[in-house]
């Protein structure tokens, strides 16, 4: 019915199309991945599939990471909740492991470039609405310019967007006197483009990046690279800091909620430390297996409606682990962390220089921000954090 090699090239093109669509539109990335799906399920050839899926340790723990969520419906009470957890969680089931079968290392290069695109795009425009040089559109608004999406998912997938072309520039070193002067631009708007947006995760995350990209390019001089974190990072923060209203703003807001928190007044940061001290208390009680897949709502509902009345009820902690460990308890939670070790260790066996480093690199800064969020429930994170995974993690042919 299929012809393997005009099948293999439509899955690249396609996944060339997700690449570049994935940060733009819901719906744009949401057909694409029907269709690629649709396809391989109805290819043929299910055997290699089968093999090469069930060889990586990194597919089988995604898969068991899912099925727990199937199974926490058996003692959940809220079974509607907890299917649309499981939709959420889909990704990590069907998604992760279609794409590790299609994707190809000489296309590779194509996806990477049709992300940075459509990143490229997103920060024009962002830039547009800064200056008033055109209205305001869908999520954007002058104070805070992401049109695709909220600042709380934009911030990080720019971070990503940022290590690659930096990855390019300070490591790679193969780029052409003019690529390399569009590459270092290019590296520079995005970076100016995260502080004049909120999301004050994401630039946490940014730090946390520079970092790590620091030890990369100074692998083999470890106490240079420990200056030079100590140096740039307060420099970088200090300038935007200086030069950015939205971002010393929101900084000190940050630091007068949290130094005047109480259980009496809503913040931001509030809401999250009573997210945690709510979710704990329920932790706490269901420690081994959770409260269930769905069943996070009306359990946090019981404790914060006896512990903190003035706050509003919510369905999710923002926080990834919290999350977790109220649904599914320590299982749940060693199972997740399952999938990040499997991502670091394959990296450090990684002779790909590349790969080794941007893939010990994704799943560290995902192991930061879903401090701040459930970042792998979230449209837009998680299908950049499956789909840059379903290629940094094997062994290309």
């Amino acid at each position: 019915m299929f012809k393997e090699f005009n099948l293999n090239k439509a899955y690249q093109l396609l996944l060339i199309a997700l690449a570049f669509l994935m940060p733009l539109t819901v719906f744009g990335a949401n057909l694409i991945i029907i269709i690629i799906c649709f396809t391989w399920l109805f290819s043929r050839d299910y055997q290699t599939k089968y093999n090469k899926i069930i060889s990586s340790p990194l597919l089988i723990s995604s898969i068991i990471f899912f099925a727990l969520h199937v199974v926490g419906l058996l003692w959940t009470e809220d079974i509607i909740w907890g299917l649309e957890i499981v939709h959420k969680m889909w990704y990590f089931f069907l998604l992760l492991p279609i794409l590790f079968t299609i994707v190809e290392s000489k296309y590779i290069k194509y996806y990477i470039n049709a992300f940075l695109l459509a990143i490229f795009l997103t920060e024009v425009l962002s830039y547009l609405v800064w200056f008033e040089i055109i209205p305001i559109f869908k999520n954007a608004s002058i104070s805070n310019p992401t049109p695709f999406m909220s600042h709380i998912s934009y911030n990080p997938i720019l971070v990503i967007a940022i290590y690659l072309v930096a990855h390019k520039v300070f490591i790679e070193k193969n780029l052409s006197k003019l690529n390399f002067f569009y590459s270092s631009f290019f590296l520079f708007s995005m970076t100016f483009n995260m502080f004049i947006t909120g999301g004050r995760a994401g630039q946490v995350m940014f730090f946390a990046m520079v970092a790590i990209l620091i030890f990369q390019v100074f692998s083999n001089q470890k106490i240079k690279a420990l200056f030079l974190v100590f140096t740039v990072i307060p420099l970088i923060f200090f300038i935007a800091y200086t030069y950015s209203d939205i971002f010393s703003y929101r900084i000190d807001l940050a630091i007068k909620n949290f130094l005047n928190f109480s259980i009496e007044k809503s913040s931001s940061v509030s809401e999250r430390i009573v997210f945690a001290m709510n979710s704990w208390e329920i932790i706490q009680n269901h420690l081994l297996i959770g409260v269930g897949t769905g069943d996070f709502p009306e359990e946090y509902k019981k404790v914060n409606e006896a512990n903190t009345p003035l706050f509003s009820n919510a369905t999710n902690p923002h926080n990834m682990y919290s999350l977790i460990l109220v649904q599914l308890g320590l299982v749940g939670l060693i199972s997740m962390l399952t999938i990040f070790y499997y991502q670091i260790n394959l990296s450090f066996l990684e002779s790909n220089q590349f790969y080794k480093n941007f893939g010990i690199a994704l799943p560290f800064l995902f192991l930061i921000i879903m401090m701040s969020d459930s970042y792998l429930l979230g449209h837009y994170t998680t299908l950049v954090y499956v789909f840059f995974s379903s290629f940094l993690y094997q062994k290309f042919e």
